[in-house]
């Protein structure tokens, strides 16, 4: 039987990205995200629930999520699940699932103090006065 694992998630930081460096020196960041849902309960209520998710980001991605990312950020974040295990310092057998990005898109407003900023409006050139119509040169 086939199978498919995708995962399509958008959400907010919950805090700054980790980074990290393997031995060879590929980027690896750890993203933690949190993804809210608003819904009416049985007793017509408005509920808010949050789901948690951690993320990890490979390579270039990696490093540009580390620099223009912060607590907060808003993400857009497409990937698989992939399920990580490992023993404790106990031997005792561990596992997590998490979410491998594939893509990551920013979304929102940059941060790490870039600032977006209107131009002043005395440096708009006011409009330009309308044409004069001169229906005596038709050129039909």
């Amino acid at each position: 039987m086939a199978s498919y694992n995708r995962v399509l998630l958008m959400g907010n930081l919950t805090r700054n990205p980790e980074i990290r460096y393997t031995p060879s020196g590929t980027a690896v960041a750890d993203l933690g995200l949190a993804i809210n849902e608003n819904f009416k309960n049985k007793a017509g209520e408005m509920v808010e629930q949050t789901c948690f998710v951690d993320v990890v980001v490979w390579g270039r991605q990696a490093e540009t999520s580390s620099e223009y990312l912060h607590k907060g950020s808003s993400v857009f974040v497409e990937g698989r699940l992939q399920l990580d295990q490992w023993e404790n310092q106990q031997g005792e057998k561990r596992s997590k699932l998490r979410v491998r990005a594939d893509r990551v898109q920013f979304l929102g407003t940059p941060g790490k103090g870039t600032e977006f900023s209107a131009a002043p409006v005395d440096s708009v050139p006011p409009p330009a006065p309308p044409a004069e119509d001169d229906d005596d040169d038709v050129p039909f």
